[in-house]
């Protein structure tokens, strides 16, 4: 199999996605565990919620896969829920707050656009959804013409 070699603005997201993805995986273990720690959680449950989803995608973006990128993101998206909610809650902890959105818009945005520029590189499709259905017809208007 031949490589294909990533233009300049894949890497520019590529970057950005795992600048945003080390930053959490840096900063959410330090911040809940050293910095602020959680008295009211057991260590179990605060390395289950917070740490072990930022684990998940770690093979695939060591692996350089493009579908990881972009399934990626919905993990994320427990950062921005933890982030907002802390936004309003955790004043005291305003620092780390704002680093943990700013390094979960940099995985989410560059996931994002890392996925679709790489997977346009690599001739990756995902099929539209007007695509299928026009098929499903043809098929079974194809098997009604058979009876």
């Amino acid at each position: 199999m031949t490589s294909v070699e990533k233009k300049p603005l894949t890497k520019r997201f590529q970057n950005m996605a795992l600048t945003g993805y080390v930053g959490l995986l840096i900063l959410m273990p330090l911040w809940l565990f050293v910095l602020s720690p959680r008295e009211a959680h057991s260590l179990g449950f605060m390395f289950t919620v917070y740490i072990l989803p930022l684990l998940l995608p770690l093979r695939g973006f060591i692996k350089d896969n493009p579908y990881t990128y972009a399934w990626a993101n919905f993990i994320v998206l427990i950062y921005f829920l933890h982030g907002f909610t802390l936004l309003w809650i955790a004043t005291d902890e305003l620092l780390w707050v704002l680093l943990e959105l700013l390094f979960a818009s940099l995985m989410f945005v560059g996931c994002t656009y890392y996925a679709k520029h790489r997977g346009q590189e690599l001739g990756l499709r995902i099929r539209k959804l007007k695509q299928d259905l026009a098929d499903e017809k043809a098929a079974h208007e194809h098997t009604e013409d058979r009876d």
